[in-house]
């Protein structure tokens, strides 16, 4: 009984992964009855999905019209009468979160987000109302804030501060404003297990959470009914009908940057990485999401400190656009990541070839210091003529860069969320004032906000692989295995200012 139970149970979630695109090309036989009778249960599903007296009814209906297909006798855990019922009732979250310890800083970010959105936020800034100087009057009055390493041991945090911009899209979707009853866990307070029961015995319908990736694993692990949705990701996790993960991936923020250099028509790549194996990670991310596009090679090429990069300038040594092919077909890359926090675990392979042809397009994951070194040392090594378009990483656009920074930038693209990239002004200002400017701490707050929209939208990120939401940390659409993925906002600095794309 239990394997048929599992049958049933990862049949509709299969189901329920197809988009209205997938449904609507399948050619069904007179004689598939047993088919038939799914995708009719699907789409009773998704008629009633509102209503829960109407959703039983309809399922009651639906048995006596398809007595023998094998969900007739057993339901999908998810529209077992008990599980439609509490469809119904108010959500009552827990939100699993680090308060003490180590992680605190990040998980109170979180945390803020996530209340901050629930007792609501700020008016939305409309596409019209965005003063024409904004990015300039913002830029010089910002600090240079970054969460310090030290935050946590033995992990490399990429610099994700970012500059606002003037700009007119996305505009962040209102989120939900209502009473649900939310309780907050500290994670780093006592073991897992004692916080699930406790939240069991507490009336949670939905975790939120936790953060840190050992807590994810032992909570994915663990034999719980409650739906989750975990804050961080696992790597080929298996699929889990009641849980679905919400992070920010850097490697997320590299297949974007892929897909936006292929639509401006770019043919050859070259990324540039910090040495190590979250560079080859980041690498390899955005080879594999080229290749997807159509591209073919991708070159990598890495760099060292900031130390090492002033040693090249004064030897007069410029960066050469040449680099090491990308291998993006090995197996996937490994990441533990937490929020803008990355610890890598293990090498990415390259081709060892060396090439040099007319590269014209240039990625560059830097720090604002690194990238202050990196672009002269570019136009050094190229004429005016072959120079390729240049690309940054929001780890470069950091709190406090002024006018001279964005004139020597001139023409370059760089990535970010839409809170910090102007999407609302009011909810900007907002969280850099509560995180006095500090932009990586205010992407865990956007974090929390999107994921209050997320939790209060929970059957529908479940259920619908067409889901989207304009959020605060990004446009957010649910992917394979329920994961969150997130496409950021692009920018590009002209005569000083910032522009949208």
């Amino acid at each position: 009984m239990p394997l048929i139970k599992k049958y049933i149970d990862d049949t509709w979630q299969m189901l329920t992964r197809l988009s209205p695109q997938n449904r609507s090309e399948l050619v069904i036989n007179a004689d598939e009855n047993i088919l038939q009778g799914w995708l009719d249960l699907l789409s009773t599903y998704q008629d009633n999905k509102q209503d829960s007296d109407k959703l039983q009814a309809a399922v009651r209906d639906w048995k006596i019209r398809y007595p023998q297909n094998p969900a007739a006798q057993s339901l999908p855990a998810q529209l077992q009468p008990a599980a439609i019922q509490s469809q119904g009732t108010d959500i009552h979250i827990a939100l699993f979160l680090p308060l003490s310890g180590q992680a605190k800083v990040f998980g109170e970010a979180i945390r803020q987000g996530f209340l901050d959105a629930q007792a609501g936020l700020p008016t939305l800034l409309l596409p019209t109302e965005n003063p024409a100087n904004l990015s300039t009057a913002i830029n010089d009055n910002t600090s240079d804030a970054v969460v310090s390493a030290d935050a946590l041991p033995n992990a490399e945090i990429p610099v994700e501060s970012t500059t606002p911009a003037a700009q007119s899209t996305p505009v962040i979707a209102n989120v939900p404003v209502n009473t649900q009853q939310v309780k907050i866990y500290d994670t780093a307070s006592q073991p897992l297990e004692n916080l699930l029961i406790q939240a069991e015995q507490d009336g949670v319908n939905l975790v939120v959470g936790p953060l840190l990736k050992p807590d994810v694993v032992k909570l994915v692990q663990m034999n719980t009914s409650l739906n989750m949705l975990v804050l961080n990701e696992l790597d080929n996790a298996q699929p889990r009908p009641n849980v679905c993960y919400f992070s920010l991936s850097p490697e997320d923020e590299a297949k974007n940057a892929a897909e936006h250099i292929w639509q401006q028509q770019k043919q050859n790549p070259l990324i540039l990485v910090p040495r190590g194996t979250f560079g080859d990670r980041i690498a390899k991310a955005f080879a594999q999401e080229w290749q997807k596009q159509g591209g073919h090679t991708v070159l990598q090429q890495t760099f060292g400190s900031s130390t090492e990069l002033k040693q090249l300038i004064n030897r007069g040594t410029g960066i050469r656009l040449t680099g090491t092919a990308i291998n993006a077909t090995n197996n996937q890359p490994v990441s533990t990541t937490i929020g803008d926090l990355e610890i890598p675990q293990i090498n990415t392979d390259v081709v060892p070839t060396s090439a040099s042809s007319s590269v014209d397009a240039v990625y560059i994951v830097s720090t604002l210091d690194e990238l202050t070194l990196i672009k002269p040392m570019i136009d050094m090594a190229i004429s005016s003529r072959n120079k390729p378009a240049l690309y940054a990483s929001s780890r470069s656009n950091q709190a406090g860069a002024g006018p001279d920074f964005r004139l020597e930038m001139e023409g370059m693209q760089f990535s970010d969320i839409p809170l910090i990239a102007g999407a609302n002004l009011p909810l900007m200002q907002q969280a850099a004032g509560k995180f006095a400017n500090d932009y990586s701490l205010m992407r865990l707050y956007a974090m929390g906000i999107d994921a209050w929209s997320l939790a209060n939208q929970f059957s529908q990120v479940q259920l619908q692989s067409d889901f989207h939401l304009n959020g605060a940390s990004g446009m957010l659409s649910v992917q394979d295995n329920c994961a969150i993925f997130r496409q950021l906002s692009w920018m590009q600095y002209r005569q000083g200012q910032i522009t949208a794309i």
